[in-house]
């Protein structure tokens, strides 16, 4: 496998630039290198090979910080003992919760955000009430939410 002039270049600018979080280390870098090989035509790599990697390194990485950042706000509501008590699938749940409590100016808003397919089909929507209730019951305090920061 060899790189074109061009695409060689291209990858080496883009791995050494700041953009380049590299999360995994070398993880990242060796599955990067496996996956343009192996996907690469003819043995050759060019640069839209390169550039194709690249936006996938990029939204993998965007990804990761946006679930790292919702699980800080989790955790900074929760505490860690208690966010560690919770399964992982309610964690991304109520990492998404908060961080549309915290967006939010009232229970209301958040709630018409959070419940905004739901509440169509309700006679009398009442969202502020259905957040509280949904708060209360995975142990959130609006008030400790919209005081986080």
């Amino acid at each position: 496998m060899t790189f074109n002039k061009e695409a060689k270049v291209r990858f080496l600018k883009f791995a050494r630039s700041p953009e380049a979080t590299w999360n995994a280390n070398f993880r990242d870098l060796n599955a990067a290198v496996t996956r343009i090989t192996t996907l690469a035509p003819r043995g050759r790599i060019s640069v839209d090979d390169v550039d194709e990697e690249i936006e996938r390194l990029q939204a993998d990485w965007h990804k990761s910080k946006a679930e790292d950042s919702r699980e800080v706000l989790c955790r900074s509501v929760l505490g860690d003992k208690c966010f560690e008590e919770i399964d992982p699938c309610d964690r991304v749940q109520s990492g998404d919760v908060v961080e549309v409590c915290r967006q939010s100016r009232t229970l209301s808003e958040a709630g018409r955000r959070l419940f905004a397919v739901s509440r169509q089909k309700r006679e009398n929507p009442n969202d502020a009430d259905r957040l509280r209730k949904y708060l209360a019951r995975h142990d959130f305090d609006w008030k400790a939410i919209a005081s986080c920061g």
